[in-house]
C-alpha cells in the first residue's frame, strides 16, 4: 500500500521542499583555501544596491523575499552582511548572518554570482562563513535550503558538517509572474501560467 501524497501547487505558484540544517559543534580550524576574492562587512548597503546584488546572486534560484520589500522593510530585515568582492572591487557574492537569537547564528543568505559557479570558490566561501558564524557565544548555526537552490547547496552544507533535522514543503507565487524577477530568470524551472478566467 502506497503512502504517497500528491499536493497540488496553486496556479501561478512554484513549490519546493525545504531542508532545515544545523551545526552544533564548532568545526576544527583549517587554513582558508586560496581565492582571488575578499570579504568585506557591508555596513553601507543602500536598499537599491542590496537588491541588485541579491537578484544577481539569487535570481537563477528564484530568491525573491527581499525583492518584495519596500525600502523601510528591507532596512529593518537586513542583518549582518558581508559582501564578496573580486579583484576589481566589484560585489560578486554575499553572506548574511542573523544573531538575533541568543547563542544561535542563522545563515540568512549565502551565495556567489552565477559567473563564479564551478570555479572552486565555494570552499573559500564556506571557510569564511564558518569563521564568521562561530563567534564567541554561538552554540548552534542554522541554515535552510530548498530544491529550487543550486544543486550543490545541500551537499555542500552536509559536507561542511551540517545535519538535517527537519523538512517542509512550501509554495509561493512565482516571482517571475508577479514582476519581481524577469520572466527569463531560472529557465530550468518552467513557468506555469495560471489559467485565464
Amino acid at each position: 500500500m502506497s503512502n504517497e501524497q500528491i499536493i497540488d501547487i496553486p496556479p501561478g505558484h512554484v513549490g519546493a521542499v525545504v531542508t532545515f540544517l544545523e551545526m552544533t559543534e564548532r568545526p576544527r580550524p583549517r587554513p582558508f583555501p586560496p581565492a582571488p576574492l575578499r570579504l568585506r562587512q557591508w555596513t553601507d548597503a543602500k536598499p537599491g544596491k542590496y537588491r541588485a546584488l541579491f537578484e544577481r546572486i539569487g535570481g537563477p534560484w528564484l530568491w525573491y523575499s527581499r525583492l518584495a520589500m519596500d525600502d523601510d522593510q528591507l532596512r529593518a530585515a537586513i542583518c549582518e552582511v558581508h559582501v564578496v568582492e573580486d579583484q576589481r572591487g566589484i560585489e560578486v557574492g554575499m553572506i548574511e548572518l542573523d544573531f538575533a537569537q541568543a547563542g544561535t547564528c542563522l545563515i540568512r543568505f549565502l551565495g556567489l554570482v552565477p559567473e563564479l559557479a564551478g570555479k572552486g570558490h565555494g570552499r573559500w566561501l564556506f571557510a569564511q562563513l564558518l569563521a564568521l558564524a562561530w563567534r564567541p557565544g554561538v552554540e548552534r548555526v542554522l541554515v535552510n535550503t530548498c530544491t529550487l537552490d543550486h544543486p550543490a547547496a545541500l551537499p555542500s552544507y552536509v559536507k561542511a558538517g551540517f545535519k538535517a533535522y527537519r523538512r517542509s514543503f512550501e509554495s509561493f507565487p512565482d516571482p517571475r509572474l508577479i514582476g519581481l524577477l524577469p520572466r527569463e530568470a531560472a529557465p530550468h524551472i518552467p513557468l506555469v501560467e495560471p489559467p485565464v478566467s
